[in-house]
């Protein structure tokens, strides 16, 4: 055999063992590419885990496995590190016996991944500690409660993703996603941080920063020294006298252009501390109000040397006064966002801002500059570059410029920080070529800003601000068929645009992964638990987003899920999910702070429910309420509550603080009293509780007890057939809490399989624009002080209570002649898959045993709703297993959706109010009261019941009175939609004296 013949079987062998090697290696990827997917599936919706390396260390003994970016995005718990280090060694064990096998992500062992909050040990270089302010930048003085185990003193930039936005490329303004299922993107995250989550933060004590308009109020009136106007600034001087400083805040302008900016506009003014109450010096801003509403209120000012610490400002608003200390040594030269307050329209002294120079120290220099009132519209302007002829735009003449035309929270953030003074640098990256990355890339130079000189960044231009996290929202993720969720996402990026993995407090950017997983899941659990059990979880993405890689503050980036997906936004819909969510982000927050700090926590409460305002006396209230257990958070436990009051239509007061769950106080007659209840612990505040109201006639007459049944707050109807799904607005649009913002127009593309084009054709759930601007009424919980303003002017007194009051027994109706039951838009709803039986019935079993006794013992009876006869009619029952038909003496007509816009009073009853009236009833939404799409129409089915309102333009009964042993009156439409208050007092009235009267028809 010669030696070429050798040579080739030679390397024929090698060639076959490298072969083998290389398809021995293969295996062993692929077996663990299969354990650690179907690991990662355990806790996150996961793509195959590939990429496998094993990376063998001979010397050494030692095996890294690595894997896809996806492999990272695992939230690492003790539990699947174990799991993933023990299928490691199953695989690779008896190939590599003796060696030490571990797993890396981000070129980290997978155990160092393990979050700060689940680990013994913590790892020190990630706990993003900050010792906070000496003085913290706001006290609220009037709050009469103390919070330690919640957020106080700690400060947290918070924004809700995009904002309308100049499109060079279009010529006009756009928003930055398309307008899908009802809304869009850069609303629809407003709905949950402006309602619900910065209160929440709020209420725990955080000072929250957000750099977009976060009032509603399309009204603004800014008071300043410079500016002469319908408002008033004035000034009074003691022993030390107030001076003009440079620099300061003007409106000079309608509207403002790239880079110009209205703190550097005008002059400031300052004034010597005193620690004399007998020597003090003030400043004064009054508005001239447009509109009686709530409005927020901002105050500006400058930060110099020797600012003092402790400046004192007075808001005067139709609830009385409310105090707070500013601390002027940082944040300085902005709007400096207070509180939300009620005020009255035109010049009053009940309506205004007071600025006073006591100070616990004496010599420090305060400032004053202009104080904001309402959010308002947009007035920042675009030069359209080139100049277009889009006949959409209204060019200013002068400029060449325009504003969007739309409420300034509608806009992005680039534009309110130009408004708020924030350098051009910090909101135009792009020097003004690129509106849309201006505005993505303006939230994390914000942070950084608001930082700037803090301990945090030192050696920076800024406003002082040590801010302990940033968070922003956003609901961006994709489509699935069917009902399939999305789900959440979370993301952060370790390195920064440096590729730097340190803050610049020295601190380990990996604190942000450990952030972003208690938050998410946090998230994710509540969401399994009390809407969706199979809700998806995404995984943590570490990629370089501007938004998470500018800050130098452990940020996150939220996709909560997609406003893409039908699925998910049935869910987005819904005012619970929203509040669920929003508590959950606060939850974790808490717990992030609380676990970095080594501190406790308490969870704020729920809101109270089962509330009751009753006469105690001639002249004495007595309100009654429950705590509400919160399942899911043990520390949720109120220690004491606060109760709020409201006399006629002003604003509520400040809070009284209670320690049980009564509360008697004494009223004059003539009043109508209103109270609100907060449950409140050493974490926080609640939301309050439905407002209830109470009036006491001076002429002693009967007392109508108002019992408020309409709870309801949900999203609108659904349906999902085949080739077609969507919502159903003109059916049922559902019912707000308080207000949507995000609602664009109804849905009219329902075909599931029409693929999206762009922005202005996105096909499957492409929506309408018309309503996009409007702030649309909800369930305000406040309608016993519109029916006991006409009970009032009827001349009776009154009384009101929730229907959970009514139900657990805690009021007995017998010692009531007339009852007035408020069901608004009460119908039973599914919320989630979670509970497995409908909410919000109209006539819950426990409440038709109370109505059916009280009125068969004599009792008369108001109902009105738009579903009062449909929601538990069962055609297939007779009357008498019909609890309408038996009690109320009706029956619904089978219909379609037929809207009406009015109503015909005329009853021909001889003891029944006589005369002809026509009124309307808000059928399409608006901002004043919530609309009624689909009322009922109503059949009597007694002969003793009849008529005395029909829907106008037919025959069709709106409303039925019925007079046997007992009295009832059923309005197929909720009393409180009226439009107008003469008609509501008469109906009214027309009712009780029907009810008072012993004569029989």
């Amino acid at each position: 055999m010669n030696n070429s013949f050798r040579t080739y079987i030679l390397m024929l062998l090698l060639g076959l063992i490298s072969g083998q090697q290389l398809f021995a290696q293969k295996l062993l990827e692929q077996r663990i590419s299969d354990s650690l997917t179907v690991i990662a599936n355990a806790s996150v919706m996961s793509d195959k885990i590939n990429r496998i390396k094993i990376d063998v260390n001979r010397p050494n003994k030692t095996i890294i496995v690595t894997a896809a970016d996806n492999f990272g995005f695992l939230p690492f718990r003790r539990e699947n590190v174990d799991r993933i280090n023990q299928a490691l060694k199953s695989i690779l064990g008896k190939t590599y016996p003796g060696y030490t096998i571990s797993a890396q992500a981000y070129n980290r062992d997978i155990e160092t991944l393990i979050p700060n909050h689940l680990r013994e040990n913590k790892d020190s270089s990630r706990l993003f500690k900050n010792n906070g302010l000496h003085t913290p930048l706001v006290t609220r003085l009037s709050v009469p409660y103390s919070i330690d185990r919640g957020l106080q003193n700690r400060n947290i930039a918070l924004w809700n993703s995009h904002g309308k936005h100049f499109g060079r490329k279009e010529g006009r303004w756009i928003w930055q996603r398309p307008r899908l299922f009802l809304s869009v993107e850069d609303l629809l995250t407003t709905a949950f941080v402006l309602p619900y989550l910065a209160p929440m933060l709020e209420n725990a004590g955080a000072q929250v920063f957000i750099p977009r308009e976060r009032d509603i109020q399309t009204h603004e009136v800014v008071v300043d020294n410079d500016d002469r106007n319908q408002s008033r600034y004035k000034e009074s001087n003691d022993r030390f006298h107030w001076q003009k400083g440079e620099t300061g805040f003007s409106n000079k302008k309608a509207f403002y252009v790239y880079p110009e900016n209205p703190f550097t506009m005008g002059t400031y003014r300052f004034v010597r501390t005193t620690t004399d109450p007998e020597e003090t010096s003030q400043a004064e801003w009054i508005p001239n109000i447009p509109e009686k509403g709530i409005y927020a209120v901002y105050v500006s000012y400058r930060t110099v040397e020797n600012s003092t610490e402790d400046a004192n400002y007075t808001v005067h608003h139709l609830g009385g006064e409310t105090s707070f200390s500013v601390n002027q040594k940082i944040y300085g030269g902005t709007w400096l966002y207070l509180g939300h307050f009620m005020f009255d329209e035109g010049l009053n002294q009940d309506g205004k801002v007071i600025l006073n120079n006591l100070s616990k120290d004496k010599n420090s220099i305060l400032t004053a500059d202009a104080v904001k009132f309402g959010g308002g519209m947009g007035n920042i302007a675009v030069k359209p570059v080139p100049i277009t002829q889009n006949s959409d735009l209204v060019l200013n003449p002068d400029t060449l410029a325009v504003t969007s035309n739309y409420p300034r929270f509608t806009e992005g953030a680039k534009y309110w920080l130009q408004w708020a003074g924030v350098p051009d640098s910090v909101y135009s990256r792009t020097t003004n070529t690129n509106e849309y990355s201006d505005d993505f890339q303006s939230r994390g130079f914000w942070v950084n800003y608001l930082t700037g000189g803090s301990e945090l960044n030192p050696g920076t231009g800024g406003l002082g601000v040590p801010v302990d996290m940033a968070f922003s929202f956003h609901t961006d993720a994709g489509t699935k068929k069917n009902d399939s969720i999305i789900g959440t996402l979370g993301i952060c990026t370790v390195g920064n645009n440096n590729g730097d993995t340190i803050y610049k407090n020295g601190v380990s950017r990996w604190a942000a992964r450990d952030m972003v997983d208690l938050i998410q899941s946090q998230i994710v659990e509540d969401i399994r638990k009390t809407w969706h059990p199979e809700w998806t979880r995404r995984g943590i993405w570490n990629r370089s987003y501007s938004e998470s890689r500018v800050p130098e503050v452990p940020t996150m980036l939220l996709e909560l899920l997609s406003h893409q997906n039908f699925g998910d936004m049935k869910y987005a819909l819904e005012p619970g999910f929203r509040f669920t969510v929003s508590r959950a982000i606060y939850k974790g927050i808490l717990k992030h702070i609380a676990y970095t700090h080594g501190t406790e926590y308490i969870v704020q409460p729920l809101p109270v429910e089962s509330f009751s305002c009753t006469f105690a006396g001639e002249r004495k209230i007595r309100l009654q309420w429950k705590a509400v257990v919160d399942t899911l958070e043990p520390t949720a436990v109120p220690d004491s509550f606060v109760v709020y009051t409201r006399i006629n239509d002003q604003g509520f007061d400040n809070g009284r603080l209670v320690a049980g769950n009564t509360f008697e106080t004494n009223i004059s007659a003539g009043k109508i009293y209103s109270f609100k209840v907060t449950a409140v612990n050493r974490g926080g505040e609640s939301f309050p509780s439905e407002i209830l109201s109470a009036y006491k006639d001076p002429r002693k007459k009967e007392t109508v007890l108002i019992i408020n049944g309409f709870e309801r707050i949900s999203g609108p109807e659904s349906f999902n057939f085949t080739s077609l799904a969507g919502f159903m607005t003109d059916k049922d649009a559902g019912v707000p809490y308080q207000y949507d913002l995000s609602h664009t127009g109804s849905q009219y593309e329902f075909g599931v399989d029409v693929p999206y084009k762009d922005n202005e054709n996105p096909g499957f759930g492409a929506s309408k624009s018309n309503y996009e601007q409007l702030i649309i009424a909800g369930n305000t919980f406040d309608y016993p002080f519109l029916h006991g303003k006409s009970i009032k002017s009827a001349g009776y007194s009154f009384v009101s209570t929730s229907v959970k009051a009514v139900t657990s027994g805690d009021i007995d109706l017998h010692a009531y002649k007339a009852i007035n039951l408020i069901l608004g838009k009460q119908k039973q709803t599914m919320s989630g898959i979670v509970k497995k039986t409908p909410e919000f019935q109209t006539f819950p079993l426990d409440l038709q045993q109370k109505l059916t006794d009280y009125c068969h013992k004599g009792g008369n009876l108001m109902v009105s709703g738009a579903y009062v006869a449909s929601d538990l009619y069962n055609k297939e029952k007779g009357n008498e297993e019909n609890f309408v038909t038996n009690l109320l003496r009706v029956k619904p007509l089978d219909k379609d959706t037929i809207i009406f816009s009015g109503l015909l009073y005329e009853s021909k009853h001889p003891v029944f109010f006589r005369g002809r009236r026509q009124f309307e009833y808000h059928h399409t939404p608006n901002k004043s009261m919530y609309a009624v799409e689909d009322p009922d129409l109503l059949v009597p089915v007694d002969e003793k019941a009849f008529i005395i309102c029909r829907y106008e333009g037919n025959d069709y009964a709106a409303g039925v009175a019925y007079a046997g042993k007992y009295k009832v009156c059923t309005f197929g439409f909720p009393f409180e939609t009226i439009k107008d208050e003469d008609s509501r007092d008469r109906i009214m009235s027309a009712v009780l004296h029907f009810f008072n009267t012993k004569k029989q028809p």
